[in-house]
Protein backbone atom coordinates (compact mmCIF):
# COMPACT_ATOMS: atom_id res chain seq x y z
CA UNK A 1 0.00 0.00 0.00
CA UNK A 2 1.42 3.59 -1.18
CA UNK A 3 2.25 5.55 2.20
CA UNK A 4 4.00 8.88 2.30
CA UNK A 5 6.04 10.56 5.25
CA UNK A 6 4.85 13.81 6.53
CA UNK A 7 7.08 15.85 9.14
CA UNK A 8 4.79 17.89 11.40
CA UNK A 9 3.68 19.93 14.36
CA UNK A 10 1.40 19.09 16.92
CA UNK A 11 -0.98 20.71 18.95
CA UNK A 12 -3.28 19.75 21.81
CA UNK A 13 -7.28 20.56 21.24
CA UNK A 14 -10.00 19.73 23.09
CA UNK A 15 -8.03 16.95 24.72
CA UNK A 16 -6.74 15.42 21.26
CA UNK A 17 -3.79 15.46 19.48
CA UNK A 18 -3.70 17.58 16.14
CA UNK A 19 -0.96 17.04 13.65
CA UNK A 20 -0.56 19.86 11.23
CA UNK A 21 1.83 19.06 7.79
CA UNK A 22 1.62 20.25 4.25
CA UNK A 23 0.38 17.56 1.88
CA UNK A 24 -0.27 16.87 -1.82
CA UNK A 25 -3.52 17.86 -3.14
CA UNK A 26 -4.06 15.01 -5.10
CA UNK A 27 -3.32 12.70 -1.90
CA UNK A 28 -5.55 14.66 -0.16
CA UNK A 29 -8.35 13.95 -2.39
CA UNK A 30 -7.42 10.44 -2.23
CA UNK A 31 -7.98 10.46 1.31
CA UNK A 32 -10.90 12.15 2.33
CA UNK A 33 -14.65 12.04 2.28
CA UNK A 34 -17.80 13.99 3.98
CA UNK A 35 -19.44 11.79 6.47
CA UNK A 36 -22.50 14.06 6.75
CA UNK A 37 -24.98 14.63 9.93
CA UNK A 38 -27.93 12.68 9.83
CA UNK A 39 -26.92 10.47 6.38
CA UNK A 40 -24.17 8.59 7.90
CA UNK A 41 -24.21 6.52 11.12
CA UNK A 42 -19.68 6.43 12.08
CA UNK A 43 -18.61 8.08 14.32
CA UNK A 44 -17.60 11.91 13.75
CA UNK A 45 -20.34 12.24 11.45
CA UNK A 46 -20.98 15.88 11.57
CA UNK A 47 -20.60 18.10 8.23
CA UNK A 48 -23.31 19.21 6.25
CA UNK A 49 -24.54 18.42 2.90
CA UNK A 50 -22.68 19.94 -0.07
CA UNK A 51 -23.79 23.35 -1.26
CA UNK A 52 -23.05 23.13 -4.97
CA UNK A 53 -23.23 26.45 -5.72
CA UNK A 54 -20.21 27.53 -3.39
CA UNK A 55 -18.34 24.59 -5.09
CA UNK A 56 -18.64 25.94 -8.06
CA UNK A 57 -17.48 29.59 -6.78
CA UNK A 58 -14.86 27.58 -5.58
CA UNK A 59 -13.42 26.24 -8.35
CA UNK A 60 -13.59 29.15 -10.09
CA UNK A 61 -11.42 31.25 -7.59
CA UNK A 62 -8.82 28.08 -7.70
CA UNK A 63 -8.50 28.34 -11.24
CA UNK A 64 -8.19 32.28 -11.54
CA UNK A 65 -4.69 31.06 -9.42
CA UNK A 66 -5.78 31.18 -6.07
CA UNK A 67 -5.52 28.86 -2.89
CA UNK A 68 -5.81 28.27 0.47
CA UNK A 69 -3.57 29.36 3.10
CA UNK A 70 -5.70 27.78 6.15
CA UNK A 71 -5.80 24.37 7.24
CA UNK A 72 -8.18 21.61 6.30
CA UNK A 73 -9.22 19.84 9.68
CA UNK A 74 -9.69 16.01 9.07
CA UNK A 75 -10.21 12.94 11.38
CA UNK A 76 -8.73 9.72 10.41
CA UNK A 77 -11.13 6.79 10.79
CA UNK A 78 -9.56 3.87 9.49
CA UNK A 79 -8.85 1.80 12.36
CA UNK A 80 -7.33 -1.06 10.48
CA UNK A 81 -4.30 0.77 9.17
CA UNK A 82 -3.37 3.70 11.49
CA UNK A 83 -0.85 6.61 10.60
CA UNK A 84 2.81 5.16 12.45
CA UNK A 85 3.59 8.27 14.29
CA UNK A 86 7.58 8.95 15.20
CA UNK A 87 9.18 11.73 17.29
CA UNK A 88 9.32 14.36 14.05
CA UNK A 89 7.51 12.31 11.45
CA UNK A 90 4.00 10.69 10.88
CA UNK A 91 3.64 8.11 8.00
CA UNK A 92 -0.15 8.00 5.92
CA UNK A 93 -1.49 5.36 3.89
CA UNK A 94 -3.04 7.02 0.79
CA UNK A 95 -5.34 4.74 -0.46
CA UNK A 96 -8.77 4.57 -0.36
CA UNK A 97 -11.57 6.47 2.44
CA UNK A 98 -9.57 7.43 5.38
CA UNK A 99 -10.15 10.90 6.53
CA UNK A 100 -13.38 12.66 7.66
CA UNK A 101 -13.39 15.97 6.68
CA UNK A 102 -14.53 18.44 9.88
CA UNK A 103 -13.57 22.07 7.95
CA UNK A 104 -12.92 22.29 4.34
CA UNK A 105 -15.15 19.74 2.77
CA UNK A 106 -16.30 22.56 0.20
CA UNK A 107 -12.84 23.39 -0.28
CA UNK A 108 -11.95 19.98 -0.89
CA UNK A 109 -14.89 19.63 -3.54
CA UNK A 110 -13.79 22.86 -5.20
CA UNK A 111 -10.02 21.50 -5.51
CA UNK A 112 -11.54 18.18 -6.83
CA UNK A 113 -13.10 19.87 -9.67
CA UNK A 114 -10.77 22.56 -10.39
CA UNK A 115 -8.21 19.79 -10.86
CA UNK A 116 -10.35 18.21 -13.51
CA UNK A 117 -9.94 21.37 -15.65
CA UNK A 118 -6.39 21.84 -14.80
CA UNK A 119 -4.40 18.62 -13.21
CA UNK A 120 -1.59 20.46 -12.41
CA UNK A 121 -3.49 21.74 -9.51
CA UNK A 122 -3.07 18.02 -7.79
CA UNK A 123 0.99 18.63 -7.51
CA UNK A 124 0.18 21.78 -5.35
CA UNK A 125 0.06 21.67 -1.66
CA UNK A 126 -1.90 22.74 1.44
CA UNK A 127 -1.90 22.59 4.97
CA UNK A 128 -3.51 20.18 6.76
CA UNK A 129 -4.24 19.38 10.33
CA UNK A 130 -5.27 15.65 11.12
CA UNK A 131 -7.06 14.08 14.35
CA UNK A 132 -6.96 10.41 14.98
CA UNK A 133 -10.04 8.35 15.60
CA UNK A 134 -12.29 11.55 16.90
CA UNK A 135 -15.51 10.61 18.39
CA UNK A 136 -18.82 12.11 16.93
CA UNK A 137 -19.20 14.02 20.28
CA UNK A 138 -15.35 15.22 20.03
CA UNK A 139 -15.73 15.95 16.42
CA UNK A 140 -18.71 18.10 17.04
CA UNK A 141 -17.00 20.22 19.52
CA UNK A 142 -14.16 21.31 16.68
CA UNK A 143 -16.91 21.66 14.16
CA UNK A 144 -18.75 24.13 16.53
CA UNK A 145 -16.14 25.63 17.51
CA UNK A 146 -15.11 26.54 13.55
CA UNK A 147 -18.43 27.21 12.91
CA UNK A 148 -20.40 28.85 15.61
CA UNK A 149 -17.92 31.48 17.03
CA UNK A 150 -15.72 32.10 14.03
CA UNK A 151 -16.73 34.29 11.41
CA UNK A 152 -15.80 35.44 7.43
CA UNK A 153 -13.41 38.36 7.58
CA UNK A 154 -15.12 40.90 5.12
CA UNK A 155 -13.15 40.59 1.87
CA UNK A 156 -12.97 44.35 1.67
CA UNK A 157 -11.18 44.01 5.11
CA UNK A 158 -8.39 43.51 3.23
CA UNK A 159 -7.88 47.20 1.95
CA UNK A 160 -8.06 48.47 6.00
CA UNK A 161 -5.52 45.57 6.93
CA UNK A 162 -2.85 45.86 4.25
CA UNK A 163 -3.06 49.53 2.74
CA UNK A 164 -4.08 48.00 -0.81
CA UNK A 165 -4.70 50.66 -3.05
CA UNK A 166 -8.41 51.85 -2.92
CA UNK A 167 -8.67 52.34 -7.00
CA UNK A 168 -8.44 49.02 -7.17
CA UNK A 169 -11.89 48.33 -9.12
CA UNK A 170 -13.32 45.96 -6.94
CA UNK A 171 -12.71 47.57 -4.02
CA UNK A 172 -15.83 49.58 -4.00
CA UNK A 173 -18.68 46.56 -5.15
CA UNK A 174 -16.49 44.46 -2.12
CA UNK A 175 -17.12 47.37 0.05
CA UNK A 176 -20.67 47.97 -0.39
CA UNK A 177 -21.53 44.30 0.25
CA UNK A 178 -19.75 43.96 3.11
CA UNK A 179 -21.57 46.87 4.73
CA UNK A 180 -24.76 45.41 3.47
CA UNK A 181 -24.09 41.80 5.12
CA UNK A 182 -23.24 43.54 8.37
CA UNK A 183 -27.08 45.75 8.02
CA UNK A 184 -28.40 42.65 7.38
CA UNK A 185 -27.27 40.62 9.62
CA UNK A 186 -26.37 42.57 13.07
CA UNK A 187 -29.61 42.21 15.26
CA UNK A 188 -29.32 46.48 16.32
CA UNK A 189 -29.60 47.46 12.18
CA UNK A 190 -32.81 48.93 10.80
CA UNK A 191 -32.41 46.49 8.09
CA UNK A 192 -31.72 43.14 10.35
CA UNK A 193 -32.71 40.51 7.40
CA UNK A 194 -34.45 42.86 5.50
CA UNK A 195 -32.67 42.67 2.41
CA UNK A 196 -33.26 40.58 0.24
CA UNK A 197 -30.42 38.38 -1.42
CA UNK A 198 -30.74 36.48 -5.50
CA UNK A 199 -31.87 33.11 -5.15
CA UNK A 200 -33.44 33.55 -1.50
CA UNK A 201 -36.74 32.04 -0.50
CA UNK A 202 -39.81 34.12 -1.87
CA UNK A 203 -41.09 36.64 0.89
CA UNK A 204 -37.68 36.97 2.40
CA UNK A 205 -35.84 40.24 2.77
CA UNK A 206 -37.65 43.44 1.56
CA UNK A 207 -35.30 45.70 -0.45
CA UNK A 208 -33.14 44.03 -3.08
CA UNK A 209 -29.59 44.06 -2.29
CA UNK A 210 -29.12 45.06 -5.81
CA UNK A 211 -30.60 48.43 -4.67
CA UNK A 212 -28.74 49.26 -1.82
CA UNK A 213 -25.33 48.26 -3.71
CA UNK A 214 -25.98 50.65 -7.01
CA UNK A 215 -26.74 53.31 -3.60
CA UNK A 216 -23.38 53.44 -1.83
CA UNK A 217 -21.03 52.02 -4.35
CA UNK A 218 -19.97 55.44 -6.21
CA UNK A 219 -19.68 56.91 -2.56
CA UNK A 220 -17.07 54.40 -1.41
CA UNK A 221 -14.10 54.27 -4.45
CA UNK A 222 -11.28 56.87 -4.48
CA UNK A 223 -13.32 60.49 -5.46
CA UNK A 224 -16.13 58.81 -2.51
CA UNK A 225 -16.87 61.52 0.07
CA UNK A 226 -15.70 58.60 2.59
CA UNK A 227 -12.31 58.60 1.32
CA UNK A 228 -12.12 62.40 0.52
CA UNK A 229 -13.23 62.85 4.24
CA UNK A 230 -10.63 60.25 5.26
CA UNK A 231 -13.56 58.20 6.70
CA UNK A 232 -12.12 54.98 5.27
CA UNK A 233 -12.35 51.56 7.87
CA UNK A 234 -15.25 49.48 7.56
CA UNK A 235 -16.10 49.59 10.43
CA UNK A 236 -16.36 53.71 10.28
CA UNK A 237 -18.34 53.23 7.56
CA UNK A 238 -20.61 50.73 9.13
CA UNK A 239 -21.43 52.65 11.72
CA UNK A 240 -22.27 55.85 10.11
CA UNK A 241 -24.81 54.35 8.25
CA UNK A 242 -26.06 52.28 11.12
CA UNK A 243 -26.39 55.09 13.56
CA UNK A 244 -27.94 57.50 10.40
CA UNK A 245 -30.46 54.85 9.74
CA UNK A 246 -31.25 54.09 13.51
CA UNK A 247 -32.00 57.81 13.96
CA UNK A 248 -34.56 57.95 11.18
CA UNK A 249 -35.99 54.28 11.90
CA UNK A 250 -36.38 56.00 15.49
CA UNK A 251 -38.43 59.14 14.25
CA UNK A 252 -40.74 56.75 12.10
CA UNK A 253 -41.51 54.28 15.12
CA UNK A 254 -42.77 57.05 17.10
CA UNK A 255 -44.80 57.67 14.45
CA UNK A 256 -47.64 54.50 14.71
CA UNK A 257 -44.47 52.14 13.74
CA UNK A 258 -44.19 53.48 10.32
CA UNK A 259 -41.01 51.69 10.04
CA UNK A 260 -42.45 48.05 10.47
CA UNK A 261 -44.82 49.12 7.88
CA UNK A 262 -43.58 47.70 4.14
CA UNK A 263 -46.39 49.51 2.06
CA UNK A 264 -45.43 52.72 3.63
CA UNK A 265 -42.04 52.45 4.86
CA UNK A 266 -40.09 54.64 1.75
CA UNK A 267 -36.66 53.19 2.57
CA UNK A 268 -37.14 49.94 1.87
CA UNK A 269 -38.25 51.13 -1.76
CA UNK A 270 -35.16 52.18 -4.59
CA UNK A 271 -36.46 55.98 -4.73
CA UNK A 272 -36.27 56.20 -0.84
CA UNK A 273 -32.81 54.34 -0.14
CA UNK A 274 -31.23 56.36 -2.99
CA UNK A 275 -32.90 59.80 -2.02
CA UNK A 276 -31.93 59.05 1.85
CA UNK A 277 -28.23 58.11 1.17
CA UNK A 278 -27.63 61.01 -1.53
CA UNK A 279 -28.76 63.10 1.30
CA UNK A 280 -26.43 61.20 4.52
CA UNK A 281 -23.27 61.77 1.72
CA UNK A 282 -23.74 64.93 0.14
CA UNK A 283 -25.15 66.61 3.09
CA UNK A 284 -24.75 65.41 6.73
CA UNK A 285 -21.33 63.47 6.24
CA UNK A 286 -19.40 66.40 5.94
CA UNK A 287 -21.52 68.35 8.58
CA UNK A 288 -20.57 66.03 11.06
CA UNK A 289 -17.18 65.24 10.06
CA UNK A 290 -16.59 68.72 10.42
CA UNK A 291 -18.15 68.77 14.17
CA UNK A 292 -16.41 65.72 14.93
CA UNK A 293 -19.58 63.34 15.48
CA UNK A 294 -21.28 61.17 13.81
CA UNK A 295 -23.55 59.47 16.66
CA UNK A 296 -26.95 58.58 16.14
CA UNK A 297 -28.23 61.27 18.73
CA UNK A 298 -26.49 64.02 16.66
CA UNK A 299 -28.17 62.74 13.85
CA UNK A 300 -31.66 62.87 15.54
CA UNK A 301 -30.64 66.44 16.43
CA UNK A 302 -29.49 68.17 13.55
CA UNK A 303 -32.32 66.41 11.04
CA UNK A 304 -35.31 67.54 12.85
CA UNK A 305 -37.51 64.90 11.99
CA UNK A 306 -40.87 65.17 13.41
CA UNK A 307 -43.21 62.27 13.82
CA UNK A 308 -46.09 64.01 12.19
CA UNK A 309 -44.55 64.78 9.42
CA UNK A 310 -42.96 62.48 7.51
CA UNK A 311 -42.41 61.08 4.10
CA UNK A 312 -43.83 57.82 2.89
CA UNK A 313 -44.39 55.96 0.15
CA UNK A 314 -47.75 57.31 -1.16
CA UNK A 315 -46.08 61.00 -1.37
CA UNK A 316 -43.91 59.34 -4.61
CA UNK A 317 -45.96 56.23 -5.60
CA UNK A 318 -46.77 57.87 -9.13
CA UNK A 319 -43.73 59.78 -9.96
CA UNK A 320 -40.65 58.15 -12.10
CA UNK A 321 -37.55 56.95 -10.46
CA UNK A 322 -35.73 60.14 -10.90
CA UNK A 323 -38.43 62.46 -9.46
CA UNK A 324 -39.07 59.88 -6.28
CA UNK A 325 -35.43 60.35 -5.01
CA UNK A 326 -35.34 63.79 -5.52
CA UNK A 327 -38.65 64.25 -3.87
CA UNK A 328 -37.33 62.02 -0.89
CA UNK A 329 -33.57 63.89 -0.74
CA UNK A 330 -35.65 67.35 -1.14
CA UNK A 331 -37.86 66.07 2.28
CA UNK A 332 -34.95 65.87 4.13
CA UNK A 333 -33.15 68.89 3.20
CA UNK A 334 -36.27 70.77 4.27
CA UNK A 335 -35.94 69.23 7.71
CA UNK A 336 -32.32 69.99 8.42
CA UNK A 337 -32.80 73.93 6.67
CA UNK A 338 -36.35 74.76 8.58
CA UNK A 339 -33.94 76.43 11.19
CA UNK A 340 -31.52 77.98 9.01
CA UNK A 341 -32.31 82.26 9.36
CA UNK A 342 -33.54 84.08 6.25
CA UNK A 343 -30.99 86.63 4.33
CA UNK A 344 -33.14 89.33 5.57
CA UNK A 345 -32.46 88.07 9.64
CA UNK A 346 -28.43 88.07 9.75
CA UNK A 347 -26.46 91.55 10.51
CA UNK A 348 -24.14 92.86 7.90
Amino acid sequence: MRSEEYRYVTTRFFENDIYTFSMKISDLLDITYVAARGKSTEQGAVQRILNKQRISLIRKFILEGNLFVNTFILNWTDTDNQPKIKKDTLNLPLQGRRAQILDGQHRIEGLREAANYDSAIKEKEVLVSLAIGLTTKEAAKIFLNINSEQKPVPKSLIYDLFGEAIEDKEHAINRATDIIEFLNTEETSPFYQRVKYPGSPKGSGLIDLAIIVNAIKPHLGADGVFNRLQLNEIEVQQRIILNYYSSIKKSYQKANNLWDKSTENPFIKGAGFNGSFEFLVETLIPKCQADKNFSMEYFEEIMKLEPDYLITTSDFRNLDGKSARKTVKNFFNECFTKDIPKSDEYKF
